[in-house]
């Protein structure tokens, strides 16, 4: 009988043992898949949550999501989902947004060379009509075709009011600038660019729609509900790290907002030629 007991008493112990060890190695694993956050982010994120339920996350504090990719790795570009953020999803603080949800969400983060210094990236930022000819893979058509057909610097919101590009000079802190730009696909509009923050180590500037777009006549986004965000931090000599955040809002015609793969490779096409990489040398990000 004591045999007995003893058998049973090993197997329980040899049974706790090896799911101790099974723990600890789930563990592992998971501690390596989320090396990227710091001690100091959530604990609701560190303690498993996806980035997908989180939410993207701009570099406004001491962690973002996505994280940046490596130094040469092609930029990490996500659209999120409805379904996961929710319709009501609610824009990071920092973005300074305040309407609610979104039809379409693309984040594009990537760390890349640049030598030339912030103000070499304001004037680059600055000069609109060097927008105009900016390519993107049509996933509909499946070639490489002109995003941007023309794009020419504004005196005030007024579209008949056309001057010179932007200088750094005038993209200080807190300065409205305003632009014109004709997409390939939703026509003219007026868009306001709000330099957030330039410094020699960040530039932030948002940009959004204070015309309408539409498409033979029909509204397709009204007025407030194409932004998008750009944060671009200096990491060290010659190297930045770029954020992007693009969001066309809930009341958006479903023509322009329902194609994922379209959104991502347009959200690229910015990103490249912001900063200074060819946007129709490297391969598209979908196809």
């Amino acid at each position: 009988m004591r045999t007995d007991i003893r058998s049973v008493y090993f197997r329980i112990a040899l049974a706790c043992s090896l799911f101790i060890l099974a723990l600890l190695a789930v563990y592992s694993s998971r501690g390596a898949d989320r090396s990227w956050w710091p001690a100091s982010a959530p604990q609701t994120a560190r303690d498993g949550i996806t980035e997908s339920r989180l939410g993207p996350q701009p570099p406004c504090g001491e962690y973002s999501v996505p994280p940046y990719p490596s130094l040469d790795d092609p930029a990490n570009v996500k659209s999120w989902s409805v379904n996961d953020l929710g319709r009501d999803w609610a824009p990071p603080s920092c973005t300074g947004w305040i309407t609610s949800g979104f039809a379409t969400l693309v984040t594009t983060v990537a760390r890349f060379r640049y030598s030339a210094g912030a103000d070499a990236l304001l004037r680059h930022i600055g000069a609109i009509s060097e927008f105009a000819g900016v390519r993107y893979w049509s996933t509909t058509h499946k070639r490489w075709q002109t995003l941007i057909v023309d794009a020419h610097a504004l005196n005030d919101s007024q579209a008949n009011q056309r001057r010179a590009d932007f200088t750094p000079e005038e993209m200080k802190p807190g300065a409205l600038l305003y632009f014109e730009q004709t997409d390939n696909l939703s026509g003219r509009a007026v868009y306001r660019m709000h330099i957030v923050e330039a410094s020699p180590d960040r530039i932030v500037v948002d940009v959004e729609n204070v015309s309408p777009l539409r498409y033979f006549y029909l509204t397709v986004i009204p007025v407030g509900e194409t932004q998008s965000i750009y944060f671009l931090d200096r990491e060290s000599a010659g190297v930045w790290r770029f954020y992007g955040l693009v969001r066309i809002g809930k009341n958006a015609n479903r023509m322009i907002a329902g194609n994922e793969a379209s959104s991502i490779n347009r959200a690229v096409a910015y990103y490249r030629h912001l900063v200074g990489i060819r946007t129709d040398l490297e391969s598209p990000a979908a196809r």
